[in-house]
């Protein structure tokens, strides 16, 4: 297995916790997880960063972060089948990114005042690395996707 950046593996399990928010969910799915989405003391940038304590560059892990407390969970690594496999694939979507996971989640949430983010993953498309964020703000949900590549500084943080 290729040496991962231990930021980029813990970076990429959190992510693929949070994966099942994006676009297959049902919409029984999604209304059920808006209101807990509203209700919880920890963003999604919180829980990126609560994710970096798991620090191992040669192998990939599921964390999972308390949305209440903001600790960590459950930290398992991620061994083998389709967790794995997408593991690697968000892993080859990082290639050209310049920036962090984080800072995708940031700059969408800016874009979308009110919304909270559900997920994020990356992945590359026309030879850049992008990160797709999938927002709520009550029922209403959307995706942004934000080029990883391209520095843009935001006014407030």
């Amino acid at each position: 297995m290729p040496k991962i950046p231990p930021f980029w593996a813990a970076v990429l399990a959190f992510t693929l916790w949070t994966i099942p928010a994006g676009a297959a969910m049902s919409d029984k799915e999604k209304a059920e997880l808006a209101p807990v989405v509203a209700g919880s003391k920890v963003t999604l940038e919180q829980g990126l960063v609560t994710s970096l304590k798991i620090k191992d560059g040669s192998k990939y892990f599921e964390v999972i972060v308390d949305q209440n407390s903001g600790e960590i969970a459950k930290a398992e690594p991620i061994t083998g089948g389709d967790d794995l496999a997408e593991a690697k694939k968000q892993n080859d979507g990082m290639f050209r990114a310049t920036r962090e996971l984080r800072e995708a989640v940031r700059e969408a949430k800016h874009d979308n005042p009110g919304y909270n983010a559900v997920s994020v993953w990356s992945e590359m498309k026309d030879n850049h690395s992008v990160a797709t964020v999938t927002l709520v703000k009550n029922s209403d949900w959307k995706t942004a996707v934000i080029d990883l590549t391209v520095y843009k500084p935001l006014l407030k943080q």
